[in-house]
């Protein structure tokens, strides 16, 4: 019964984030608010690898979190779950959209779900920039009210590097896997 929970629930996220993989990092914090399946923490860990390998966030925690809770049943059947419910749709819209493109009502509903799959990320981004920047699982807004209770949980280091990799990575123009590289050095030999 639990599997099935974790598939229904993946396929709920696969249906809904709207947006790729980024877009399915709010529906992996409310999964790991309510299941035991993985952690915040979890979901930071995976961005990171997913950012540096190929392949969706989205898949990578779908795969983790059903090997992690039921074996490679589990990563097989919870990874589908994700993505079928997009082959499904993608499947449809081929089908129809050559003869809807210029629909008025197909237009405006591609103009709505562009802003509300970049709210999606954006909201996705700010949650993790405030689970690395501070030390504390969830920044609240009462200690946002009193600004020296937000500046006794920074985390200056992770500030510091991600203003040197944001600048570097605007300014030298070499490869991003050198960036990634870089960063993994950097946390093992800072032991982060």
């Amino acid at each position: 019964m639990s599997l099935l929970l974790m598939c229904m629930e993946f396929m709920k996220t696969g249906l809904f984030a709207v947006g790729g993989g980024l877009a399915t990092i709010p529906f992996l914090y409310e999964m790991a608010a309510k299941y035991t399946w993985f952690t915040g923490n979890d979901i930071l860990t995976f961005i990171a690898i997913a950012e540096s390998t190929p392949g969706p966030i989205g898949i990578n925690m779908a795969t983790y979190a059903g090997f992690s809770s039921f074996g490679w049943y589990g990563a097989i059947l919870s990874t589908l779950s994700l993505a079928l419910p997009s082959i499904v749709v993608i499947l449809l819209v081929a089908k129809v959209l050559d003869k809807f493109r210029t629909n008025r009502f197909v237009l405006g509903g591609f103009r709505v779900l562009r802003p509300a799959s970049t709210a999606l990320i954006a909201a996705a981004g700010f949650n993790v920039l405030l689970t690395v920047f501070f030390d504390v699982e969830k920044v609240t807004f009462d200690m946002i009210g009193t600004l020296g209770a937000v500046f006794t949980h920074v985390n200056w280091l992770a500030l510091l590097l991600f203003a040197l990799l944001f600048v570097a990575i605007r300014y030298i123009k070499i490869h991003p896997i050198f960036f990634i590289l870089i960063s993994a050095g950097l946390g093992i030999l800072l032991k982060l």
